[in-house]
């Protein structure tokens, strides 16, 4: 990895691999170069770890969470992560880190740049999927995890999966991919693309301030919502009154999903992570997409949904 310099990093309420249901935070103090030629000064990631490492050190679960999630996957993958689950505490030293740019305790755009003394916001540089894996890797090399039994993912989480398996191959064993690719689709582009022509609509988007953008953000996360379902999921759940003339169901569900991301996330975070997913081709610089893959050691499988439109099969 090109971080030139020193590794000094720091951790505060970092457990001893044991169960720590409150955030930890790693902070890396040296400059951390970008891959668009870019920099961030310093950078910190929010990471929550599950379990106890066993004694020969070979139980290590690492999850990579998708785009508006954070770094406790108890929360938002019940029946997955979990006592009793398929990944398990009782069994496994689960971690998860939030990932780079995203507001749930890792460095963003709301963070303060110490450069200024003020936060990022639209300074803020571009990051890619190889970036934020290199910040997972760097959390690796922290930790002193030599070996994962398991990476996994879904989305923009398994992008950041693949990536990482590119970059240091000897160190995972089983890999899970859930519906994502190898290169971000024209299509999924597009889908960006409109969410942040959304965002800046929004007449306060171009302002400093931590709200900047939110109503631009519902409207975003709406039309997000339509990559995420398919039609005949819509026209199950969705299905009104055939004698309406208006306040359809659908009409309130669209408004209701876009409030509850608007209330949790903030309009930057959303723009700088997909501008990272629209970056996503594991095959750049490396002689194209077959021959980084070919470099993957991980026992790999690839799990997709016959009605994803976003990450067909």
């Amino acid at each position: 990895m090109n971080t030139k310099g020193n590794h000094k990093s720091e951790s505060k309420g970092q457990s001893e691999f044991i169960d720590s249901v409150q955030v930890n935070y790693f902070n890396y103090r040296n400059t951390f170069f970008l891959e668009s030629g870019d920099v961030l000064p310093e950078i910190t990631l929010a990471y929550h770890t599950f379990g106890k490492l066993n004694e020969t050190r070979d139980n290590v679960v690492w999850v990579v969470h998708a785009l508006t999630a954070n770094s406790n996957p108890t929360e938002w993958w019940p029946g997955v992560v979990g006592k009793g689950c398929v990944i398990d505490p009782e069994r496994h030293f689960i971690i998860c880190a939030n990932c780079l740019g995203s507001p749930y305790g890792s460095t963003n755009a709301l963070s303060t740049d110490p450069r200024t003394g003020s936060p990022y916001f639209h300074s803020f540089p571009m990051i890619t999927i190889r970036d934020i894996a290199k910040c997972h890797e760097l959390l690796r090399l922290h930790l002193g995890i030599e070996k994962i039994k398991l990476l996994t993912g879904a989305s923009m989480g398994g992008q950041q999966a693949l990536e990482w398996s590119v970059l240091s191959p000897n160190t995972f064993e089983y890999s899970l991919l859930i519906a994502t690719n190898a290169k971000h689709s024209p299509w999924g582009i597009a889908f960006n693309e409109s969410q942040r022509l959304a965002i800046e609509a929004d007449q306060t988007w171009k302002e400093d301030r931590p709200d900047a953008g939110l109503k631009g953000l519902l409207a975003a996360r709406s039309i997000a919502l339509l990559s995420y379902r398919s039609s005949q999921g819509y026209n199950k759940t969705q299905a009104d009154d055939e004698d309406k003339l208006g306040g359809f169901k659908v009409n309130s569900y669209q408004r209701y999903q876009g409030q509850k991301l608007v209330n949790r996330f903030n309009a930057f975070s959303y723009w700088t992570l997909c501008k990272a997913m629209d970056s996503h081709n594991i095959g750049r610089n490396r002689g194209g997409i077959e021959s980084a893959l070919s470099s993957i050691k991980a026992k790999t499988t690839i799990l997709g949904i016959e009605t994803d439109i976003l990450f067909p099969l």
